[in-house]
Order: C-alpha cells, then sequence, then structure tokens
C-alpha cells in the first residue's frame, strides 16, 4: 500500500508493504515529522559505495548520490551516511537519483579510530549478533567488549557462537561463557551452513526487524548471512597456522530475510575502540555494577581495597576485561592536550624506572 506522508509542506511516498520486508517500523515513519521541505520517496541505504549509494525501496535496488545541499548539512553536524540509513530521494529531469534528506537514526552503532574519529557501522539496527568461532576465535573477552558497546548504542546484544559442528569442546566453552555473562545475555551456539541456524535465530528474525553481525574475520559471518538470507556472500576459510580469518567481506550490505527480517553483513573487526562515554559502557556490566554497591567504600575500584563484594565474586578476568574497557572510554574522552601530558606523565615514569635500573647495576 502506498502511503503518503507529510512533513510540514513536504510530501513523502512510503510503500510501507514493501519498505517492512527491509526493517520500516512505525518509529522510522514517525520520524519523518521531523523533516522540513523535502519530498520524494523514502528508501534505505543497503550498500555505502565510494561515489555512490545502493539504495532499496522494499522491491528494488537503486544507485544514487547525495545532493550537495544533504552533504553540507551533514557535514556541519560532523554525521555522514551509513549502511541503515533511511533516505528521502528525489528524481532529476535525467532520471537520475539523488538522496535529499536522511532520517535521524533511532540507533548508531560505531567505533573510534586512533585519533579519536568516530566511524560508524550501521544505524536503525535492533539487534546486533555477535559472531565469534568456537574454534581458534574463541575471546571471551572481546565478545564482552562487543556487548558493552552494542548495549550503549541501546541495541540489543545477542552472542552467536558458529562452528560447533566443528569444536571437539563446544558444549564445554558455550557453558563456561553463560556462566560468566549476565543472564540477559543470550548466548545461542549454530552450525552456520545448517538450516537449522534459521530455527536457532527465529526469536530475532521477526518482520520489519534488522540485525547487525559483527565479529572477526573467519567468525562466519558470511556464511551464516547466506543462511538466514539466502544471499550469495563470496566465504572464506581460516588460516591453518593460528585460526585468524580471511577478509572475504569487503563492504557491509544488507540483505532481506525470508521471514521478514533484513541482516547487515560487515567486513571483521580488527579493533572496536569505545563510542560511548564511561558510564554507558559501565551499565553494560551491570552485574558488578549491583555488587559495587554493596564495597565498603563508596569509591572503591576493585582492586586491593578490603570489603569489596566485587573482587568476591566476580571472576578475575572478567573485572580485568571491565577496568580494561573503562579505562579505554576514558582515553577517547581525553582531549589531545590531555593525551600528550599523559604520554609525556608515563615517558617521565619509564625513563625514572630506568635510571633506577642502572643505579643498581653500577658498581660499588
Amino acid at each position: 500500500m502506498l502511503l503518503n506522508e507529510f512533513t510540514g509542506t513536504a510530501m513523502i511516498d512510503i510503500d510501507f508493504q514493501s519498505l517492512r520486508r527491509i526493517g520500516l517500523t512505525q518509529t522510522i515513519v514517525g520520524a519523518l515529522g521531523m523533516l522540513r521541505d523535502a519530498s520524494g520517496t523514502l528508501m534505505r541505504i543497503v550498500e555505502v559505495q565510494r561515489e555512490h549509494f545502493a539504495l532499496h525501496d522494499g522491491t528494488t535496488e537503486h544507485r544514487a548520490r547525495a545532493l550537495p545541499q544533504l552533504l553540507r548539512e551533514l557535514q556541519a553536524g560532523n554525521e555522514s551516511c551509513t549502511i541503515g540509513d533511511w533516505v528521502v530521494v528525489q528524481t532529476d529531469d535525467a532520471g537520475d537519483l539523488w538522496m535529499a534528506a536522511r532520517l535521524a537514526p533511532a540507533t548508531v552503532i560505531a567505533r573510534r579510530a586512533n585519533d579519536g574519529r568516530r566511524q560508524l557501522l550501521a544505524s536503525n539496527v535492533d539487534t546486533a549478533l555477535l559472531t565469534m568461532g568456537l574454534d581458534a576465535d574463541f575471546n571471551p573477552r572481546r565478545v564482552e567488549r562487543s556487548i558493552a558497546m552494542v548495549t550503549a548504542a541501546r541495541v540489543e546484544p545477542v552472542v552467536v557462537l558458529t562452528k560447533k559442528d566443528l569444536s571437539v569442546d563446544a558444549a564445554s566453552r558455550v557453558d563456561s561463557l553463560r556462566e560468566r555473562l549476565p543472564p540477559r545475555v543470550p548466548v545461542v551456539a549454530v552450525n552456520g551452513q545448517s538450516d537449522t541456524a534459521r530455527d536457532d535465530l527465529a526469536p530475532w528474525l521477526g518482520m520489519g526487524r534488522t540485525l547487525v553481525l559483527l565479529g572477526s574475520s573467519g567468525a562466519g559471518k558470511s556464511t551464516l548471512t547466506n543462511t538466514l538470507a539466502a544471499a550469495s556472500q563470496s566465504t572464506g576459510g581460516v588460516r591453518k597456522g593460528d585460526g585468524r580469518g580471511r577478509h572475504t567481506t569487503t563492504a557491509r550490505s544488507l540483505h532481506p530475510c525470508a521471514d521478514g527480517a533484513c541482516i547487515i553483513d560487515t567486513p571483521g573487526l580488527r579493533t572496536w575502540r569505545p563510542d560511548a562515554d564511561e558510564r554507558s559502557l559501565a551499565a553494560a556490566f551491570d552485574d558488578i555494577e549491583a555488587l559495587a554497591t554493596r564495597c565498603r567504600y563508596r569509591d572503591c575500584r576493585h582492586g586491593g581495597e578490603p570489603g569489596c563484594a566485587v573482587r568476591t565474586e566476580v571472576g578475575a578476568d572478567r573485572l580485568f576485561n571491565f577496568q580494561k574497557l573503562l579505562r579505554d572510554a576514558r582515553r577517547i574522552e581525553m582531549t589531545q592536550l590531555e593525551r600528550a601530558m599523559l604520554r609525556r606523565k608515563w615517558k617521565a615514569i619509564g625513563k625514572s624506572g630506568e635510571e633506577r635500573a642502572r643505579e643498581k647495576r653500577r658498581p660499588p
């Protein structure tokens, strides 16, 4: 059914039933009311290319570019378009498509570059499938950090452990991870090449939902995408020496699933620096936050303080990971001057230690 949505004095065409197959929700439709003087057709970005965007109208994929006015508006707000964005598209006299406006995203998953710049990964996502192999890719610390970051972005995390058919100790690894993580975080083990993976992940594949696959190279993201969406993503194995994956997905892409959801496949993440403040990340470790209220001292750092309720209940490795994530968040929030001062401080400490070591080695 084609609807006409009025925004101020403008009119936007929406084929709700078709767009629902690629994630349109009433929340997104409601966000159209924030636009002013934008006319055209609503579409979704399904792939970001160098100079063009691949857009989908629920039935057909199109190529489009962004109008200079939209680019200026985004740059002024230090923003950019990314996969998952909803945009209003206009057609010129030559039949070319142009993105005229972007709807404010309901959710954004991003990371920080080494220089502090924000890099968008996906927008308007309901659920993040945090993919990790039950082979050499298995890394509880990494998945904990991923949970914290997507939770801070107000996206539901689901841990998906792949290659359960190839791991001899899959059951014990699944049990150990469930023990370590809060009960609110689902942990699902799948064989990404089997159709049973659809049944295993059915609770998150409902009509109109958008999922994103996040994980390292070789974790099986593209294989799982092929199974869930009947897509034709190329897949690759892992290196025999260290089990590290080969990059087979080089760009993010969105694919409709048979059950009515859509899924965003992403390239492997080598690093994922926090894109959230310390408070938001700490809230993701809600078990530690709850225990901290029972510590003897209100400013307990869960180190060597007496009466610490956290150290007695939380595993040392999980606590170490929690504290490291918060340190990373503090560094991201620092100004360049503060970072330079911190580097000078540790450089001076290092030099002082070297001088003391030399003094000890000198003969009397």
